[in-house]
């Protein structure tokens, strides 16, 4: 069920791409462009540091869904979305983070 959420918030930041900025946040931010949505998830990741730091478990858990919110539309705004992210932690899943970080050395 919670793996459905991904797939429903896929289809609803798809939708937005098309959506008028006045009656959307995610279409303001399209809007606006990329350095918009980098500049929101720079202050989300700090907001995740200093939940973490707070030690507030409810608050971290807020905000890195704040963070993980605005990588999506991030992502969409690429043409990617969670699947992708998804797809690349299964194919990490079982690697060392060693040999896996080495794997991408040229």
């Amino acid at each position: 069920m919670n793996q459905d959420i991904l797939q429903r918030l896929t289809e609803t930041l798809k939708a937005r791409k098309q959506a008028s900025p006045e009656s959307s946040y995610v279409a303001k931010l399209f809007n606006k462009g990329e350095d918009a949505i980098l500049k929101k998830i720079g202050e989300e990741a700090t907001e995740v540091i200093l939940a973490s730091k707070g030690g507030d478990k409810t608050h971290l858990v807020y905000e890195t869904a704040d963070l993980w919110f605005h990588c999506m539309v991030l992502l969409a705004k690429h043409g990617l979305n969670a699947d992708d992210v998804l797809n690349e932690l299964a194919r990490r899943e079982g690697l060392s983070g060693i040999a896996e970080k080495e794997s991408r050395k040229e």
